[in-house]
């Protein structure tokens, strides 16, 4: 068997371990490890073992991955997300669907803290729906606008999966940041919209909200947003003034969530301990993965197959369109079995080529595949976000239901991923600044 054929069985025996639901880190690894082996012989392999992880987990930019998880799970199990649902709701809640409206806000806010589609679910799940299921929400309706709104975590920054592929592509993380909020930014108007439009439709899923707040009420609530916005200032005030790199980031805002929750008084050492270790946990999880993702692309660019691929998909001159609609749907299809940053990491060493032989931006499509990997959060039989609000909610809902009420907001966000190929500017402005 030639070089090529022996990487496109390794990829063949990679995507049956994934259908048998092997975990993606230990497929990738087996499978690149026997790959090297026969291929270049036993030394090479263990070689590439030894060295690799080691080059992987070596690089600085790496560093801000732990930080920014640890910045997250203190902001959630130190409870300084809590004025955020309170404060949009007194602002919001007004507006027809006001309450599923403040979810939706109340996540692009915890958003900029996280980094995560899942802590933004899980944290806005135990806040809002119980609000939305007192005020009379129609359950199937509540749950999936908070499953729908913590897809933005991904987006805003800062986002674990824009960091990685930042470090993969070899692109600047403070970019690709930059272009993530206006993203994040569009993505939350057209839920907020989507939702407001489906109430007035159907009256039935929403009604109106009994929310009487004075104005100095109103500006008491905002008041209980401070510790998140004192850290999101002190993060990207820093960022984009200069004061410090993106990989330092993450460390200064676990820093000022700690010192913030100290100031707050919820900080405990229980605490304090759950966010180390669920951060431990986290780190070690995607750390297993794309090391497994860095042997996977040793192992096919030493048999030829990345370059074989490559060439296949850049020598058949098909137009642009059809060649973005073809990795849309590729991204979808992976979204529902594999999880985000897997599915990332698993195609990036053939999709980057692609990208740069058509002349598209690397950032801008850095921003679309987050955007398709958000929507796989959602999407069956592996929707993470919908099984963390069905965990969140217990039999209130039947998981079934919860899925067909993200549908309308999974066709609002292929919308999005056309507008931003259609319009790159709406991402790139903010960019273009720098």
């Amino acid at each position: 068997m030639s070089d090529v054929g022996i990487g496109f069985t390794g990829l063949g025996i990679l995507l049956l371990l994934l259908a048998l639901r092997t975990p993606i880190g230990v497929a990738l690894m087996s499978v690149s490890f026997t790959g090297l082996w026969v291929l270049m012989g036993w030394r090479v392999a263990w070689g590439s073992l030894g060295t690799l992880p080691y080059q992987f987990a070596a690089n600085w930019v790496l560093s801000s991955v732990p930080m920014f998880l640890l910045l997250g799970f203190i902001c959630y199990h130190t409870r300084l997300t809590e004025g955020l649902f309170a404060a949009a709701r007194l602002w919001l809640g007004r507006l027809p669907g006001g309450l599923g409206v403040a979810a939706i806000a109340g996540s692009a806010g915890f958003a900029a803290v996280s980094g995560s589609s899942i802590a933004c679910s899980a944290t806005m799940g135990r806040i809002a729906v119980p609000e939305m299921v007192k005020g009379r929400y129609d359950p199937g309706f509540a749950t999936g606008i908070v499953a729908v709104a913590g897809t933005i975590g991904a987006l805003i920054p800062p986002s674990i999966i824009m960091i990685l592929f930042g470090i993969v592509a070899q692109e600047s993380i403070a970019a690709l940041f930059l272009a993530g909020i206006a993203a994040g930014l569009i993505t939350t108007l057209a839920y907020v919209i989507l939702v407001i439009v489906r109430v007035r439709l159907n009256p039935s899923l929403a009604p109106p909200a009994e929310v009487t707040a004075t104005r100095r009420q109103k500006i008491a609530a905002l008041r209980d947003t401070w510790p998140i916005v004192a850290t999101m200032i002190g993060i990207f005030a820093g960022l984009f003034g200069g004061i410090f790199t993106p990989t330092e980031a993450g460390a200064v805002g676990a820093a000022l969530a700690t010192l913030v929750a100290v100031l707050k008084r919820s900080f405990t050492w229980a605490r304090f301990r759950a966010a180390i270790s669920e951060t431990l946990m986290a780190t070690g999880m995607l750390l297993f993965v794309a090391i497994g993702a860095s042997l996977l692309t040793r192992f096919l660019a030493l048999s030829g197959a990345s370059d074989a691929l490559s060439s296949v998909l850049i020598g058949t001159d098909v137009p642009f369109a059809v060649m973005m609609l073809g990795l849309v749907l590729v991204y979808l299809l992976l979204g529902m079995f594999l999880e985000p940053i897997g599915a990332m990491l698993l195609t990036l060493p053939i999709v980057l080529p692609v990208i740069d032989a058509y002349g598209m931006s690397v950032i801008l499509f850095g921003v679309i595949l987050t955007k398709l990997l958000e929507i796989g959060m959602l999407t069956p039989p592996v929707g993470m976000n919908v099984f963390v609000i069905k965990s969140v909610v217990g039999n209130l809902v039947p998981i079934q239901t919860i899925f067909r009420n993200v549908a309308i907001f999974i066709a609002v966000d292929l919308v999005i991923v056309a507008l931003l190929l259609a319009v790159p500017a709406l991402a790139l402005w903010l960019p273009g600044l720098l």
